[in-house]
């Protein structure tokens, strides 16, 4: 008998699990399950349909069910809620009361955005941007729409600040830390982001929460501290929490970050014993840090497609497990990137780790080849054991690279020493200068060390 697979949740994680399992068992009947109406699309592109980089939503839907069900034998069930499930019967029942037996399961329901609990938070006019949906509703509203208010400045909320600029909006952007994309970032390069943002217009209040919306029948402003902005939406981009509706009715372990708890096999536990048949991917799932032990979050597309084929694999049969992780990240903002890898100053220190920073400057390419971008490079190590930390950079261009670059050297455990003697870089006139800026910040990070 074929084995019977469900997957419930439809974004990156729960879409690779499947292809994953498909591909591990061409014979195993598989099911995905989701509320959503879209599938197969990366929320990460919305700010720039917003924009206009993308020219529609549509752009960004990679397949339909109709291909899964056509290519990959995969049924897709679209607009289908998932009540509950019975982990000992093995059984899932739908909102409609029907229920489906399973013999693996994947949960991937990834996460939902907090709203802080405010006055005027369910106002028409205030949007969170998670789904395409939400992406549609905001596009369909800005028309109507002079100025807005964007509650959080981490790089979604910074991505979409500079979006809706460029369509010619007031943009303030309201954020409760002293600095923007905060906990990932280090305050100086944080600052070269911020300058950059308000050159283009968009202003800001830091270091102060959201106070409330105010508004009758719609927004009409928002209150930050003691200043009242003028608006006619809200963006609220204020965290992702793991969405734990079906693992507490489930009954599994919740972690300290607030997100399910799991082995390497992505298996959650239940009353301190692994789920057998069960495993977890994406956004609802609690990681283990790669360079300083302990848990961690990675609420990210790349962390998801990397799990979804972990639990994929393990559904149909295979054995597979997921690493410590880095949490590389990058984003584009405006013009300008910005990405990371491992521990920043201050997640660092909070680990009771005593950091030494270092600096390089340069371009993107040859000083002789035109176009290049200023291209700004921040690497920390360990004080005691030279060990690399963890990296920033900031630049026009090219920033993915680097940062994959160094994720590498720091998952090989490598000292700055070590970096700056036995880790080689390509060149090419066009992509780099001779010696990186990259090179550069190491060798600078070992004089100080």
């Amino acid at each position: 008998m074929a084995k019977r697979i469900i997957i419930i949740g439809s974004g990156a994680a729960g879409m690779t699990a499947a292809s994953s399992a498909r591909a591990a068992d061409k014979d195993a009947e598989i099911s995905v399950f989701t509320c959503e109406e879209h599938i197969s699309y990366s929320p990460c592109a919305i700010p720039f349909v917003l924009e206009g980089r993308i020219k529609d939503f549509a752009s960004i839907i990679m397949h339909d069910p109709e291909f899964y069900r056509r290519e990959r034998r995969i049924d897709v069930h679209t607009k289908t809620k998932v009540s509950s499930m019975d982990v000992d019967g093995k059984t899932i029942t739908l909102a409609d009361g029907s229920s489906l037996p399973y013999d693996s399961l994947v949960l991937a329901t990834g996460g939902t955005v907090f709203v802080p609990p405010i006055e005027g938070a369910g106002l028409p006019g205030v949007f969170k941007v998670r789904f395409i949906q939400d992406g549609m509703d905001v596009q369909k509203a800005l028309p109507s729409t002079r100025s807005v208010v964007v509650a959080g400045a981490g790089v979604i909320g910074l991505e979409i600040a500079v979006a809706l600029r460029h369509a010619g909006k007031e943009v303030t952007v309201v954020e409760m830390f002293p600095q923007v994309i905060p906990r990932i970032c280090d305050t100086d390069m944080a600052r070269e982001v911020q300058d950059y943002c308000e050159r283009l217009g968009i202003k800001f209040i830091m270091n102060t929460p959201l106070g409330a919306i105010k508004g009758t029948d719609k927004v009409e402003a928002v209150v930050a501290g003691k200043t009242e902005i003028p608006c006619e939406m809200v963006i609220m981009s204020t965290g992702v929490r793991a969405n734990l509706e079906l693992p507490n009715a489930m009954g599994l372990e919740i972690g300290p970050l607030g997100a399910v708890r799991v082995s390497p096999s992505l298996q959650p536990y239940r009353k301190g014993r692994l789920v057998k048949d069960v495993y977890l991917a994406g956004d609802l799932v609690m990681c283990q840090s790669a360079v300083a032990p302990g848990p961690t979050m990675s609420q990210l597309g790349a962390t998801a497609v990397r799990q979804g084929r972990v639990a994929g694999l393990n559904a149909a049969g295979r054995y597979a497990t997921f690493p410590a992780v880095l949490s590389a990240w990058v984003s584009q903002i405006g013009d300008l990137q910005i990405g990371g890898t491992g521990l920043s100053k201050g997640l660092a220190e909070y680990y009771g780790l005593k950091v030494v920073e270092g600096y390089g400057t340069g371009l993107t390419c040859a000083r002789y080849y035109p176009g290049g971008r200023r291209l700004l490079v921040k690497l920390l190590a360990d004080q005691e054991t030279h060990r690399l930390l963890g990296a920033q950079i900031v630049a026009g261009s090219e920033v993915t690279g680097r940062i994959n670059w160094l994720t590498a050297a720091i998952l090989n455990g490598a000292t700055a020493e070590e970096f700056v003697n036995s880790y080689e870089n390509a060149y090419c006139p066009p992509t780099s200068m001779v010696k990186d800026a990259v090179n550069t910040a190491a060798e600078d990070l070992v004089q100080r060390l």
